[in-house]
């Protein structure tokens, strides 16, 4: 599943970093913190790869 916006993608990869003990989980807030508390490792790695070309900053609500 590829990340629906930057700010998705960006804190999917926060997240994964803190899974994978890169960074602490204390500095992780908001979505990232979600993400991390609801996600698997492979989940986060599917949306973290997506490239960003293309993506707008964030998602419209609809």
């Amino acid at each position: 599943m590829p990340a629906t916006s930057k700010a998705q993608q960006r804190a999917a990869g926060a997240a994964l970093a803190a899974k994978r003990g890169e960074v602490k989980k204390s500095e992780l807030f908001g979505a990232s913190k979600q993400m991390y508390q609801s996600m698997t490792e492979k989940e986060l790695e599917e949306l973290a790869e997506t490239k960003l070309d293309g993506l707008p900053d964030r998602k419209s609500e609809d």
